[in-house]
């Protein structure tokens, strides 16, 4: 799972070039295109012989796959993205608390969400001054977050290796495919040349293959609670590869922050990380 939190990084830095040239509908669905492309030809999926029960289960995983993407990307043109982040964070953060099973878990995820707070400086900005659409989409990716990481479990479950994520992904992209086709035609197609397309197989690459199938592989071994504190170590990553590569100082409070986080992850792998998901997973 750390694996995938920096991959994610990597990518979202690779990906912030990207969305001034192309918009965020472009970039979520060139995106999701050329990842579909890369599972479907390495997880082989079978597209016979599945359950009812399972086919919805991969249909609801790639609806809010799908979505989880294009409201975050969309709340990005109207709100920071440290306040973005912020808000996106109250639907893990929120589905932790809600499977916690003792208080060391709600100090886990108070400690989480204070440092995600700290580390992304939303309170910098009044609220009276962010806009609500920005607000309402990146609630929407929250929940759909959330979502996620309830239907990446159970398809783990459902499905062999990669397979259901394979199939999620064809969903996820006909999800979000309505709204590149219309960015395309509001913005034209001049700036798609290789230079993108090459950027875009390296975001497809280290934004959405790696870090969802290496959040799937774990979901079979950590509990959604357990997975959703976990999340919050990204934007830890994010500020500590800020200064790392981009010479970006972090200041006190930011600091304390990635303590808190830290924190929280040591409280969640305390209390037993390797515990098998399914008796929090909720009916």
């Amino acid at each position: 799972m750390l694996a995938g939190v920096v991959s994610v990084q990597f990518g979202g830095a690779l990906a912030a070039t990207l969305v001034p040239q192309i918009g965020a509908a472009g970039s979520v669905v060139l995106r999701l295109l050329i990842a579909t492309a890369l599972l479907l030809l390495f997880a082989r999926p079978r597209w016979r012989g599945h359950r009812p029960r399972d086919w919805a289960t991969v249909g609801c995983f790639g609806l809010a796959l799908g979505l989880m993407n294009f409201a975050f990307y969309a709340s990005l043109g109207h709100l920071p993205i440290g306040v973005a982040v912020t808000i996106e964070f109250i639907g893990p953060l929120t589905l932790a608390a809600v499977l916690s099973r003792r208080p060391r878990d709600l100090l886990a995820v108070a400690a989480a969400g204070v440092g995600v707070v700290l580390i992304s400086q939303a309170l910098s900005l009044p609220f009276a001054d962010l806009e609500r659409t920005g607000i309402v989409l990146a609630l929407l990716a929250g929940a759909c977050w959330a979502a996620y990481i309830v239907f990446s479990g159970r398809t783990g479950a459902a499905f062999p290796q990669l397979e259901g994520l394979a199939l999620a992904m064809v969903v996820a992209t006909a999800v979000v495919l309505p709204f590149g086709i219309w960015d395309v035609s509001v913005h034209g197609t001049s700036a798609w040349d290789g230079t993108v397309l090459l950027k875009g197989l390296g975001i497809a690459v280290l934004s959405s293959v790696l870090p969802y199938s290496l959040e799937l592989l774990a979901l079979r071994r950590l509990t959604p609670a357990v997975f959703g504190i976990l999340l919050s170590l990204e934007p830890a990553v994010a500020a500590l590869a800020g200064l790392l590569v981009l010479g970006q100082r972090l200041d006190p409070i930011q600091l304390t922050g990635m303590a808190l986080v830290v924190l929280a992850s040591f409280l969640v792998l305390g209390l037993g990380a390797s515990r098998r998901r399914q008796p929090d997973l909720p009916a």
